[in-house]
């Protein structure tokens, strides 16, 4: 499966589930804790893709660093933001060596497994919060449950920890769900504000 062809997939789903959040939807819930959706969707345009950019070009992103603040149009500026990321990537050599946290390196494909795997969870999470019954391509969470299996070590799990306990999911499920499992989301949250 083409890497950069899988995000291009990526981005352009996360695209479409950002353009179809109502205004009224801003303050809802979502299943990544503690986030509404603004917050969330400020985090994939503000800080996300900023620092996705910086990545594709083999820097050391600083994720440490706040997202920038909204325009009132999310989708518009979700689009000016995701494009240069693909063209950056478009013409990456993948396989090039870059750094990567504790001093080793990896090839710079590492990042885009990364950034696939997060716009697959963070898509899920938006679309669920806002009641979207979107067809997921299932190919996105399929390779990023793959790369994640390999990263995510149980250190970073568990309170005041990045991510949340597995939540067990048959072998079976859906794509989606068993990505959402993974990450510690409950494949079944559903939002408990107003939807449609």
């Amino acid at each position: 499966m083409d890497t950069v062809d899988l995000l291009d997939r990526a981005l352009t789903q996360m695209g479409e589930v950002i353009a179809a959040i109502r205004p009224e939807q801003a303050t809802l819930p979502t299943p990544c804790a503690g986030w509404d959706v603004q917050a969330l969707v400020r985090h994939v345009i503000g800080q996300s893709l900023r620092n996705f950019l910086d990545s594709a070009r083999g820097e050391m992103a600083d994720w440490a660093a706040p997202p920038a603040e909204l325009s009132p149009n999310w989708a518009a500026e979700y689009r000016a933001a995701a494009a240069p990321v693909l063209d950056v990537w478009r013409h990456a050599d993948l396989e090039r060596p870059v750094p990567v946290p504790g001093g080793a390196q990896a090839p710079l494909r590492s990042r885009a497994d990364q950034q696939i795997t997060e716009l697959a969870m963070h898509t899920w999470d938006l679309a669920r919060a806002t009641d979207q019954p979107i067809d997921f391509d299932p190919d996105i969470a399929e390779y990023g449950l793959a790369w994640s299996r390999k990263m995510l070590r149980p250190e970073f799990r568990g309170p005041d920890k990045a991510f949340d306990l597995e939540v067990p999911v048959p072998a079976d499920a859906p794509a989606y769900d068993r990505l959402a499992g993974w990450f510690g989301r409950d494949p079944s949250w559903k939002s408990p504000g107003p939807q449609n």
